[in-house]
């Protein structure tokens, strides 16, 4: 089944430049085969770093446990390393209205 899917995704770690390219390139290795887009926003406070991924578009998980589990599967151990925090919501294709 295809879902409309949101994710947010919070990122951080100590301040050494280049967050956001590295954290692009995690996206890439993990949502590369699927059918979705990010937007990433970077921000520096106190000595971290801190990357917002907006992740949007269409997947085939119907549900957050899917998710989760494509997410445990196929995500690296920075991408663990380094979240924080995610916020998600799909809204799985229905016929009708």
């Amino acid at each position: 089944m295809i879902s409309e899917t949101y994710i947010d995704f919070c990122f951080m770690r100590a301040q050494s430049g280049g967050f956001a390219a590295e954290i692009d390139e995690l996206l890439k290795r993990t949502f590369g085969k699927n059918r979705l887009n990010w937007y990433l926003e970077e921000k520096t406070l106190d000595g971290a770093e801190m990357v917002i991924a907006e992740v949007k578009g269409m997947s085939f998980w119907s549900s957050e446990e899917e998710t989760i589990d494509f997410l445990e599967e196929n995500a690296e151990e920075k991408f663990w390393e380094y979240l924080q925090g995610y916020k998600m919501f799909l809204y799985p294709a229905q016929r009708g209205c």
